[in-house]
């Protein structure tokens, strides 16, 4: 009896609706001016032209990676979504000016917690472009993904992209 009360699997999560990283304007992947992310060479997402310095998870999940210039971050979904977030664009070599990283590697984080906090000035000043894409690097293996969102979005609240796995 006890078994059939405390023994429950949990069942695998599938679905995960991702809010979005960071306060701006959301666009097509198509408007980033990089055929890297334009041409989803990486995986299927959403941009983001961001109006605040603050990225934070837009999902429950596990930092995957923190990249050393600081302009990037992976992060695994509890349903095996991967995501990057790549604040703007050419930024790695600004090696890490104008970043602050709040997470490392490993750690478990909840949506809405701040993963990095960033200057739009000098990203505008000294990058290509300060537009964010939001990939999913595992589209492959994805079910479906649905865009959410498009316009202004909302840090943590606004929900931004839908993704099923099987």
């Amino acid at each position: 009896m006890f078994k059939k009360l405390f023994g429950k699997k949990e069942e695998p999560v599938k679905n995960v609706k991702m809010l979005s990283p960071i306060t701006g304007n959301a666009v097509s992947l198509d408007q980033v001016p990089d055929p890297v992310f334009s041409e989803k060479m990486m995986g299927d997402g959403i941009a983001i032209e961001p109006s605040e310095g603050v990225v934070v998870s837009p999902v429950d999940g596990e930092i995957l990676q923190v990249f050393p210039t600081k302009h990037a971050v992976g992060i695994k979904a509890k349903n095996g979504a991967e995501i990057l977030i790549h604040i703007g664009l050419e930024t790695v070599s600004l090696k890490g000016e104008g970043f602050e990283t709040h997470v490392k590697q490993g750690d478990t984080v909840s949506a809405g917690d701040k993963l990095v906090t960033f200057d739009l000035n000098v990203i505008g000043e000294k990058a290509k472009s300060t537009i964010t894409p939001v990939i999913i690097t595992n589209t492959d293996q994805a079910a479906s993904l649905e865009k959410l969102a498009e316009g202004r979005v909302e840090a943590g609240k606004t929900p931004l992209l839908e993704v099923i796995f099987d």
